[in-house]
């Protein structure tokens, strides 16, 4: 059914892609398990949303202990599994259009951060329909996560999902707020609180193995030229791994490419006094009647 501006076709798109999603999340974080290595994972959960869908939205972030967001492993990463928090978020798309969702495995015995954000996210879906306030659902988000014992991270929010774009308006924040956006049926939003037992705010760290294209225009290295032309076929805006591409002169292009302002990196973000992150997330639809959740 047609959904506000969203036509019967567009939200089929959302539709398989959040179901395609669930299936390869459900996948996935039955193996975060002590010994597996965190590539394994993240190759696992890319390829088979390659297999089941179009593509993904971005690379399997999988974050542990104090990182939050933007974690993947690189090419030759034999990082494994120890007693961590682990934060698996992935995102699918059909046609460009985008479902993301987010679960945190606790193997580190802190599984009240894990009820913290997940309650969170359930407090703040009570509240989404047309004419809610992102405000509103902010303040849902932080007295769930008050209540814990633990803080939100602040400078991290929920936001809205396009065709070829993952981050986009409205803004949901992890926080109340005096002033926030009213949503609109039709608008579709990827709500993730984080809760974390530190102070509530990200850093950017060292590790980059994220990128998007964010300046298109011509360039004169060959190798760069080649590179920048895969991406403007396969990703469009969809940020994509490094470790995507063969190595070697790829990676030197990509690092000429950032230099140059034509794409952008996304290092990985940590909680700034190295405490435990935990994340959950979930893709809907705002409806007439209320919302559709379509990762869950």
């Amino acid at each position: 059914m047609s959904i506000g501006p969203l036509d019967d076709e567009t939200v089929e798109k959302y539709q398989e892609a959040g179901e395609v999603l669930r299936t390869v999340m459900d996948e996935a974080a039955e193996m975060v398990e002590p010994g597996v290595t965190h590539l394994e994972v993240a190759e696992y959960a890319e390829g088979r949303i390659r297999e089941l869908a179009d593509g993904c939205a971005f690379p399997a972030n999988i974050s542990v202990n104090e990182e939050a967001s933007h974690a993947s492993p690189g090419r030759d990463d034999d990082t494994v599994f120890g007693e961590d928090m682990v934060c698996l978020d992935l995102g699918v798309h059909i046609d460009g259009y985008i479902a993301d969702a987010a679960v945190t495995i606790d193997l580190s015995g802190n599984p009240e951060i894990v009820e913290a954000a997940e309650e969170a996210l359930d407090a703040a879906l009570d509240v989404v329909e047309a004419g809610a306030d992102t405000a509103h659902i902010g303040g849902e988000i932080e007295d769930v996560i008050r209540g814990y014992g633990y803080t939100p991270v602040l400078n991290l929010s929920g936001h809205g999902v396009e065709q070829w774009d993952a981050h986009t308006d409205p803004t949901i924040p992890n926080r109340g707020a005096e002033r926030g956006t009213k949503l609109e049926v039709g608008d579709v939003i990827a709500i993730e609180p984080f809760a974390t037992d530190g102070s509530g705010k990200v850093t950017e760290g060292s590790k980059n193995e994220i990128y998007s294209l964010v300046n298109d225009r011509s360039v004169r290295d060959r190798m760069s030229r080649k590179l920048l032309d895969e991406v403007r076929e396969d990703y469009k805006l969809l940020p994509f791994a490094a470790r995507w591409f063969d190595g070697g002169r790829s990676e030197m292009a990509i690092r000429r490419l950032e230099q140059q302002g034509v794409l952008r990196g996304y290092p990985v973000l940590k909680e700034e006094e190295g405490a435990m992150v935990g994340q959950a997330e979930h893709t809907v639809i705002v409806t007439e009647d209320g919302y559709e959740n379509i990762t869950e």
